[in-house]
């Protein structure tokens, strides 16, 4: 199988490794900025899912299981130290899901889980799906969500190129049913930003419950994608925490 584990600066002597998991529609290369600002015993490896980036050609996945079934094999020979999960949004969810079901088939967890503007699993979502939507509406909700730029969603080739990846991500995100089990053994750590329209503190709150070990929330400048614009911060926190 194709690994979807990406490997952009090599570190063998690293005493973690860092996985990182983009939001919808993202790849691996928005974790680029990340390389040289993180500590140097930190090996970073950004997730590249199938119709983005170098796995352009693979068909998107649009449901959860299937995507974390197949991490679930592919990461296993990379667990032979110490590990932690990054996820942005969707990302989120990923990294969330993926840790359970490492525990559950290998008993084996990361050292922390670091979640990023992505509501706590347990919240009902009451908005309705919009994967569905014609393309003229989706487009037009894929602008409130402020990560495309307005010179791509105007761009109809873009478009046609992106549209695919982004449909099969809200799929992911929309067709998600969570099912409640006992909170996790390793600690987790939840940003978010303060201008976030799409998650508020009060949604991130709740994922202390999804935890038996420390729990930081911690809010950022920015809005839903503070990740972008405020990235040094964001990395910062996160070795202060690794450190420790």
């Amino acid at each position: 199988m194709d690994s979807w584990i990406t490997f952009p600066k090599p570190n063998p002597k690293a005493d973690l490794r860092l996985f990182c998991f983009p939001y919808a529609g993202g790849s691996s290369t928005i974790f680029r900025p990340w390389l040289n600002k993180l500590l140097n015993n930190i090996e970073i490896c950004p997730i590249e899912l199938p119709g983005r980036g170098s796995k352009i050609k693979q068909a998107p996945l649009n449901r959860l299981e299937p995507i974390i079934e197949s991490f679930s094999l592919q990461i296993k020979p990379y667990l032979d130290k110490p590990f932690a999960f990054f996820g942005h949004s969707m990302g989120g969810i990923l990294s969330f899901e993926l840790t359970r079901l490492l525990y559950k088939k290998y008993k084996i967890g990361p050292v922390h889980l670091f979640i990023s503007a992505r509501s706590a699993p347990q919240i009902i979502d009451s908005k309705p799906p919009i994967h569905t939507l014609p393309e003229s509406d989706f487009i037009e909700k894929l602008r409130d969500y402020n990560g495309t730029p307005n010179a791509v969603l105007q761009n109809k080739e873009l478009m046609q190129l992106f549209l695919p990846i982004l449909r099969a991500d809200f799929a992911v995100l929309e067709t998600y049913t969570y099912h409640h089990a006992p909170p996790l053994e390793c600690p987790i750590s939840v940003f978010g930003g303060l201008e976030d329209n799409k998650v508020s503190v009060e949604n991130l709150e709740p994922w202390r419950a999804q935890t038996n070990n420390n729990f930081c929330l911690k809010m950022f400048p920015g809005g839903h994608f503070f990740i972008n614009d405020y990235y040094p911060l964001l990395i910062e926190k996160i070795s202060e925490i690794l450190k420790n």
